[in-house]
């Protein structure tokens, strides 16, 4: 999943992608560079950022997804606000990516009412303004779990397929660098929730705390995490450099084929 934020002031791509020509040039670079869905985005949701009105967020994001719904790949975008998810929809967008997990008033109706979009439900800690101000305290694993399974059960009692729901665990929503990597060592404890699992590693602050890196020389960590992830069981990979990550994934895909099977999976067996 290639990022693509049309915004003055995401983390580490601000202002790059701001313009509906500059955001479509830019997916269909990721395209090329092996792209399988695009995520667009006109709200920033880094740490202490402001709050975007959902007018400003439209005005953003619908030129961009009317031209990318044409590309042929899934388009995913990213935001909370029910009056935005119900204008990309219409305009034929195939996932809502929501940090909210469908908490505001009137979101989950949206997707509930949707025949087939995807949803990808985050865990977040309090808001963008203050969830790094008081990070969580306890079991970061187990909170997370408990919070993503309430949500993604809320959605199924009103009709929603669970294959449909991709969840997230929210690295650096409200965590501390341990607990973000808590989440991501122990990943495969929440395979058994039955969903699929997105990763969200991508220049991520904590990888700057681990390696001394500005968010600018990142790539090497975040390709890293989302070798990590998937080895965990991630089946989606929400990732700023696309080209690179790409082709880490074939590595490992190739590794993957050739190593003996594990533990508690059955060997393939021959064709009679």
């Amino acid at each position: 999943m290639g990022v693509v934020n049309v915004t003055p002031d995401s983390f580490s791509d601000g202002g790059c992608y701001d313009t509906p020509l500059k955001a479509l040039r830019h997916c269909e670079q990721l395209l090329q560079e092996g792209a399988h869905v695009l995520d667009i985005g006109g709200e920033s949701t880094r740490p202490g950022s402001p709050a975007v009105d959902e007018a400003e967020e439209i005005a953003r994001v619908l030129p961009v997804v009317r031209e990318a719904v044409k590309l042929g790949v899934p388009i995913s975008v990213d935001t909370y606000k029910p009056g935005v998810m119900q204008a990309v929809l219409d305009l034929g967008a195939d996932i809502v990516n929501d940090i909210w997990a469908l908490r505001q008033p009137g979101a989950r109706a949206v997707v509930a009412a949707h025949a087939n979009c995807g949803v990808c439900l985050m865990h977040m800690h309090r808001d963008p303004q203050t969830m790094q101000q008081a990070p969580m305290d306890g079991d970061v694993v187990s909170q997370v779990r408990a919070f993503l399974d309430e949500a993604a059960q809320a959605l199924v009692v009103q009709g929603v397929d669970p294959q449909r729901i991709l969840l997230d665990v929210g690295p650096g929503f409200g965590k501390t660098v341990e607990q973000n990597f808590s989440l991501l060592a122990r990943q495969a404890e929440l395979l058994d929730m039955g969903y699929a699992w997105l990763a969200a590693w991508s220049r991520k602050s904590s990888l700057g705390a681990v390696t001394g890196l500005p968010v600018e020389q990142r790539m090497v960590p975040s390709v890293a995490a989302a070798l990590l992830a998937v080895e965990q069981g991630a089946r989606v990979v929400r990732v700023h450099d696309v080209a690179e990550t790409s082709a880490a994934l074939k590595v490992w895909q190739a590794y993957d084929r050739q190593r003996p099977a594990r533990a508690g999976k059955a060997a393939p067996q021959a064709a009679a």
